[in-house]
């Protein structure tokens, strides 16, 4: 027989066996109903000195229900910048290729203008927008000829790696520059592996993936911006995707590049306050403080201050 579903008192007896302590027993169980025994860990695994499972002396439930919100608060911050960017993103291919093609609103599923398995892919996602979206349905009612809504409506409704998928396929690369030059880089390739990334980062934050000790499958390429760029050698961890994040969206708002390098500093930095976890932040994420932090630093003022 295979694994066989295990009781709160079955968990915290497991636990308490192979050396972790349980300072409040209620409170264990609280968790344990709420995050779940096997979410947990995902976390507690950073606190195990063997293939036992076994945890280093005094590990502590706490410090790891600690280092669960500690990513939970990190996912929560980047998905509301990494929005921001996704729109901006989707708003310059929209833009751009629907002026650079006026006389076909319904570009996109055109396959002299994007490749050919890419509009199969979008037109068999249109066939599915056509019977559940709202908008697209009231757009054939109104207008019944057409074959596709244009798309500026189509492309709203269409999923993040639905529109990289677009932009990446777009035949004419002219196009493709006017929309990397957005964010002033001359290479549409490397705005597709930028984007990529960040849609990697992404999918962690909405999912359960631990994101702190996250690496992306592909080093980050170099960052233009020296402001923002990577100072360690590691161009696959949380650091180096952090790094892009703010310099990306420092091509949209400087503003809230800003606020979010520092809230990001800020939450990390709190949570370093525990010794337990320093370490693991420290060899997972092991920040780089970029100027504008280090200017932060250098007023005098903590950053939670200058909130």
């Amino acid at each position: 027989m295979g694994q066989i579903a295990t009781t709160i008192d079955e968990q915290i007896h497991r636990l308490e066996n192979r050396g972790m302590i349980i300072p409040d027993l209620e409170k264990a169980k609280e968790h344990l109903l709420d995050i779940g025994y096997y979410r947990l860990g995902f976390y507690w695994y950073y606190f195990e000195k063997d293939k036992k499972h076994n945890f280093y002396d005094f590990t502590n439930l706490d410090d790891i229900i600690d280092l669960y919100y500690l990513d939970v608060d990190l996912k929560n911050l980047l998905l509301k910048y990494i929005y921001r960017i996704e729109v901006h993103f989707r708003t310059q291919l929209i833009y751009h290729a629907s002026n650079n093609y006026p006389s076909n609103p319904h570009w996109y599923s055109i396959s002299e203008i994007v490749d050919n398995k890419v509009v199969h892919q979008i037109c068999k996602s249109y066939k599915t927008l056509t019977f559940k979206n709202e908008i697209i349905k009231k757009h054939h009612i109104k207008y019944p000829k057409d074959k596709y809504a244009p798309a500026w409506k189509t492309l709203e409704f269409l999923t993040f790696g639905q529109i990289l998928n677009i932009y990446s396929s777009l035949k004419d690369q002219n196009l493709k520059r006017v929309i990397s030059n957005s964010y002033q880089l001359r290479d549409p390739k490397l705005l597709t592996d930028y984007i990529t990334s960040i849609l990697n980062i992404r999918n962690i934050c909405s999912h359960s993936n631990v994101l702190f000790d996250y690496n992306q499958p592909k080093g980050i390429n170099r960052i233009p911006n020296k402001n923002y760029r990577i100072i360690s050698r590691n161009t696959t961890n949380l650091n180096a995707s952090f790094k892009l994040i703010l310099f990306l969206l420092s091509k949209i708002s400087i503003n809230r590049a800003n606020e979010l390098e520092v809230l990001f500093y800020n939450k990390i930095n709190e949570a370093k306050h525990n010794e337990k976890l320093k370490n693991i932040i420290d060899t997972h994420i092991n920040l780089d403080l970029t100027k504008n932090v280090v200017n932060l630093y250098n007023k005098s003022a903590p950053l939670y201050i200058l909130l």
